[in-house]
């Protein structure tokens, strides 16, 4: 099964679901996932509501590839004692949801990894971005922001087209403790 989804130069978004052929396309975007997913037979969960004015939402992953999982020793002090606003999540990793206050998506992000570095010695070092998309959006908080923080070797590109500095990205480097 493959479902696509492409938001259009004017402002619409197009669903696929190659299986079957269907394809819709609305303003509605919500409602163009709602119906590919029906289509497919798959269960669609709907975006969890933003979070609040000077808030950001995001994940933070600890993907170390073959070693640990969720329960390893060293996230012990992050599963008891989580940042403020992030709650810990077994995603065959270790991760965090968090709810964080920031100005910026990357202001939020680069604070907690600090927090997470100096508080309990771990570097998280992913967004849990998989397959990031080639496009860029105008949200400077949303999904190409994410894809920024996630994929530091086009973080350059993206974030000027987002509106980032070479200081955003700077302080999140310093943030992870990258010399």
């Amino acid at each position: 099964m493959s479902l696509s989804f492409q938001r259009n130069a004017d402002g619409t978004t197009t669903g696929r679901n190659t299986d079957s052929g269907f394809t819709i396309t609305s303003a509605d975007e919500e409602e163009v996932r709602r119906l590919v997913h029906e289509d497919a037979g798959c269960e669609y969960t709907p975006p969890p509501q933003a979070p609040p004015p000077g808030f950001q939402r995001f994940v933070l992953v600890h993907d170390v590839f073959d070693e640990g999982g969720f329960g390893d020793e060293r996230y012990e002090g992050l599963r008891t004692r989580p940042p403020r606003g992030c709650e810990p999540v077994d995603r065959d990793c270790f991760a965090l949801e968090c709810v964080r206050p920031g100005s910026t998506l990357l202001g939020a992000v680069s604070d907690t990894i600090a927090e997470i570095r100096r508080e309990h010695g771990v570097v998280m070092n992913s967004l849990g971005v998989e397959k990031p998309d080639e496009c860029s959006g105008s949200d400077p908080d949303g999904y190409d922001a994410r894809t920024v923080a996630h994929l530091l070797l086009t973080a350059a590109h993206r974030a000027a087209l987002l509106g980032y500095g070479r200081k955003d990205l700077v302080r999140l480097l310093d943030a992870t403790g990258v010399r």
